[in-house]
């Protein structure tokens, strides 16, 4: 005789998730449940919750890295459970973050002798790279006015408003007057020569950016080298430059070898770089290169000896993973200078074919420039009948993710749509892109057109009826009106389908 019983509500014994008790109930949003759940019940309904998320590769917003190869994929799993900052525990780790600091300075031209150790650290990414690099302005500054007999009460920073929020950040956690130069429309980066003259005898440094979040463009950082020169030269100051290459940092190495932006230039002390964005490494590491000893303040350094070496540490957080270091070593050797070429021509050449394919439809203006980090920033040549934020919202239903967003002062008033494109971005997803923005131009073309017939027959048929016609304002209400239920009839027809 088979016997067979029902299980208890704390079995956790379960054969299948989705016929057990644990679908049916709500997962805990702001207190930690009292009982436990089995692993697999827990792994299942947290991942279909995450479905809900967009594709990380389809995420044209992001500058960061969201593939890499299985057998880095790999060292990272292996590695995910070292604390980098216990380097007694890993010196390995430790020498191979050493290894790429270095590898990266010589990247940007440090002044380095055959045999000379480079200055850097790795960070959780570029804004704790900026903040580190501030703080040796900083205290370098107040260290020279403190010597002067001078007030060291007042510095500031300056740079352009297209710059990362990450300085605005460091401007008001530190304490640092944020200077900016304005953009104006056509010019989406900071004017070298306006940025000199805003220059004072507090100015702890300026901020060039290499690859502008906005459109991608690079800063002229050797014309700004050449009129700070003149000015320090006027004035007795010896104010430097810190370039924000988060983005530039391992495109212009490759692409862009002659132009001179990095450490060739006298005035420039320090440049942070992302490893995480075109050093391409997943998120969560990015780098700090000084330009020699002397520009990073001893007093900021902590030592910690280990195995009979002395090991410097300069960072704003303690602990924090070795697998994005271990990855960003791995990307070094495995491609190389010839390797990450490839890679940027690749992006590079994806970008001009997205650009073609937009200045084809007829319909945009390109933004970005050919030359810079390798994205199309582009807007609407009419954008009266429909904007650029109503494409962005329809692209979604293609699955592309496309930020739309409106530019700093003084050119707040223009609207862009931007693209980036990264290593696992091809021509062919290139192509379909392009078709889909004609999709939506379609659709949005059409939809005001029958709105329009709509409201006029409506009208035509109350003003036979004898009745009064609507007003501009009312009829322009109806229009808004019958776009949000027209937009949210075809959602709902779309997920009925699905």
């Amino acid at each position: 005789m088979v016997l067979s019983k029902t299980a208890s509500q704390t079995d956790v014994s379960v054969h299948s998730t989705f016929a057990s008790r644990y679908v049916r109930t709500s997962l805990p949003r702001f207190k930690m449940p009292e009982e436990s759940i089995p692993k697999e019940a827990a792994y299942q309904i947290i991942n279909d919750e995450l479905m809900l998320d967009g594709n990380p590769r389809l995420n044209l917003a992001s500058f960061v890295t969201t593939w890499m190869e299985p057998e880095c994929d790999k060292l990272i799993m292996d590695s995910v459970n070292k604390n980098y900052v216990d380097m007694d525990e890993y010196p390995v780790t430790t020498e191979l973050q050493n290894r790429c600091v270095n590898m990266i300075a010589h990247l940007f031209n440090a002044p380095l002798g055959d045999s000379e150790t480079a200055v850097g650290v790795g960070t959780v990414g570029s804004s704790e790279a900026i903040m580190l690099a501030g703080l040796a302005f900083k205290r370098k500054w107040q260290n020279k006015r403190k010597a002067e007999g001078k007030p060291f009460d007042k510095p500031n920073i300056v740079t352009g408003a297209n710059v990362q929020v990450c300085w605005e950040k460091f401007a008001r956690y530190f304490e640092v007057e944020l200077k900016e130069v304005k953009l104006r429309e056509g010019y989406y980066v900071m004017d070298p020569a306006k940025a000199v003259e805003m220059v004072d005898e507090n100015t702890i440094c300026v901020a060039a950016i290499l690859g502008s979040t906005l459109n991608g463009e690079f800063e002229d950082v050797k014309l700004l080298n050449d009129l700070l020169v003149e000015k320090n030269k006027e004035t007795g100051w010896d104010t430097p430059i810190h370039v924000d290459a988060a983005s530039g940092g391992f495109i212009a190495p490759f692409l862009y070898p002659e132009l001179e932006w990095d450490f060739r230039l006298p005035l420039v002390k320090s440049i942070n770089v992302s490893g995480h964005k075109y050093g391409l490494v997943y998120a969560g590491i990015g780098w700090v290169i000084w330009r020699n000893k002397e520009d990073l303040p001893e007093e900021l350094i902590f030592h910690i000896n280990y195995l009979g070496a002395d090991q410097p540490t300069f960072t704003l957080n303690f602990s924090k993973g070795s697998s994005q270091v271990i990855a960003q070593y791995y990307q070094l050797i495995r491609l190389g200078y010839e390797g990450y070429r490839n890679v940027m021509e690749n992006c590079h050449e994806n970008a001009m074919v997205l650009k073609r394919g937009l200045e084809k439809t007829g319909r945009f203006d390109i933004v970005s420039k050919d030359e810079g980090v390798p994205l199309v920033a582009f807007s609407l040549k009419d954008n009266k009948r429909h904007d650029e934020f109503e494409i962005a919202e329809m692209l979604r239903r293609f699955g592309w993710i496309v930020p739309a967003y409106t530019m700093p002062a003084d050119a707040q008033h223009i609207t862009v749509l931007r693209v980036v494109i990264r290593e696992d971005f091809s021509r062919t997803l290139a192509e379909r892109l392009v078709m889909d923005i004609e999709k939506v131009l379609h659709e949005l073309d059409m939809l005001p057109a029958k709105v329009s017939a709509k409201l006029a027959m409506a009208e035509e048929e109350h003003g036979n009826n004898g009745t009064v016609k609507k007003t501009a304002i009312e009829t322009q209400r109806e229009i808004t009106a019958y776009w949000k239920k027209y937009v949210t009839e075809r959602k709902t027809n779309k997920n009925k389908i699905c």
